[in-house]
């Protein structure tokens, strides 16, 4: 029954530092279960999801700890379920990814057909058909996926659409199948490569990761190791759409410039002034966004990496309802990515759905309203709404927002926001630095 309460009109200001990679840590996380001995991961963000994960990997017979500096240990050498647990698997979908490692392992999997944010229709289509083309038989009813295989055996597949979750999950799989697996039309996500690189640390051998065709030789087995995850693109891309949003000037440390390019350059496009400061564009390091408070209308398209990052539309649409002109926005990713909108129009936004895409009309102002997250980054467009607003936004629906963004109201405040969480049904109990 958490809210968070802003108070809108605050130019922000200051540093903000970047936590780890959400998606990437859970498809690690995943595979962690594929080398028997404990593997220690660090920037491991403390979020939702993470905690999620982690309890569906104790639950399956790995030993888990998470550390305060964001240091997580998995221990997979008792990994014995061949069947996980229903309630984690329908609460996020990232959850699914263990099917993979069971079966790869294992040789059985028994898994629910998993939930998570209502964006539309994302089939497991892609994963089963991986699977099945390693010589897993699987079997779809009653809303579970079982499968089995005495060995995977390495061979092409081809991904009808670049799905970033299906790629990581099938390479986890290949890395201990028999020979050689080929995965044309593969996503190319950041959180893709990193993967490849933690999996090619334990001993895997992988070509391509980051192009449209990678090749898995498949080896015995993988050891465990010690990895860093790479930082986060959407935390780190939201920070900058809030700096820009309230017309600010906002350093955003412990970011990958070049993971940031198509929001960085839509930015731009918009007025704002961007600095990266980094070695090399695909090395750590910092991102200022300075913007003024009235920035121009831009057209989007949201599409599977390198272009524009699905995750980030909401938020975009969102800065984009108080840019001067008229902005289309159109999601080729998901196709009910939009259902938020309803959400933006209660603090004042002139934005319409035709399909795909949004139609938004810039306007001079937004007021502050009551608004609920119906999904983790509808959650994000919220929070930059309201940090724009006139007056007084209160927003309910935190757990979706929980789920990616750790201590985002200690962050927000840092950077000068007057933001406070607190319990609906205790009001005088302000959370504000949860």
């Amino acid at each position: 029954m958490d809210k968070i309460l802003i108070r809108g009109g605050i130019p922000l200001s200051g540093s903000v530092r970047a936590s780890g990679s959400k998606n990437g840590a859970l498809a690690v996380m995943a595979a962690c279960l594929l080398a028997n001995g404990k593997t220690t991961l660090q920037n491991v963000p403390d979020i939702g999801d993470i905690a999620t994960m982690a309890e569906m990997l104790s639950c399956l017979g790995a030993e888990v700890s998470l550390y305060p500096d964001g240091t997580m240990c998995i221990d997979a050498a008792k990994f014995a379920a061949t069947e996980a647990p229903e309630d984690l698997v329908r609460k996020m979908r990232a959850s699914f990814y263990v099917l993979g490692p069971m079966l790869a392992r294992l040789g059985a999997a028994r898994v629910a057909l998993p939930g998570g944010c209502d964006i539309g229709a994302r089939p497991v289509d892609y994963h089963t058909r991986g699977l099945q083309a390693l010589g897993a038989h699987v079997k779809i009813e009653h809303g579970f996926v079982e499968a089995y295989a005495e060995r995977l055996i390495g061979a092409p597949i081809y991904l009808d659409f670049p799905s970033a979750g299906a790629t990581t999950h099938l390479i986890t799989a290949a890395a201990l199948a028999e020979g050689v697996t080929t995965i044309e039309n593969a996503a190319a996500e950041p959180e893709v490569i990193d993967l490849a690189n933690f999996l090619s640390a334990m001993g895997a051998r992988i070509e391509g990761a980051g192009t449209k065709k990678i090749v898995v030789e498949g080896v015995h087995e993988l050891k465990a190791v010690q990895y860093s995850i790479i930082p986060d693109r959407i935390e780190a891309g939201t920070y900058a759409i809030l700096a820009a949003i309230t017309g600010g000037d906002v350093v955003i440390e412990s970011v990958i410039p070049g993971h940031l390019t198509p929001l960085l350059l839509k930015l731009q496009e918009a007025g704002v002034s961007i600095t990266p400061i980094s070695e090399h564009p695909e090395a750590v390091g910092l991102v200022r966004v300075n913007a003024p408070r009235r920035l121009r209308a831009l057209d989007i398209l949201a599409m599977p990496h390198p272009g524009f990052p699905t995750d980030l539309q909401q938020p975009m649409v969102a800065l984009l309802a108080l840019a001067d002109g008229t902005s289309v926005v159109t999601d080729q990713v998901f196709e009910s990515r939009f259902k938020y909108v309803s959400e933006l129009q209660r603090v004042g936004a002139d934005v319409r759905v035709e399909g795909r895409s949004a139609i938004v009309r810039g306007v001079q102002q937004l007021s502050g309203a009551a608004v609920a997250a119906t999904d983790l980054r509808a959650g994000a467009a919220l929070i930059a709404a309201g940090l724009a607003a006139d007056g007084e936004t209160s927003i309910s629906g935190v757990e979706h927002i929980d789920r990616g963004y750790g201590a985002l109201v200690p962050k927000l405040r840092r950077i000068g926001a007057d933001v406070v969480r607190y319990n609906a049904e205790r009001p005088a109990q302000l959370l504000s630095m949860v």
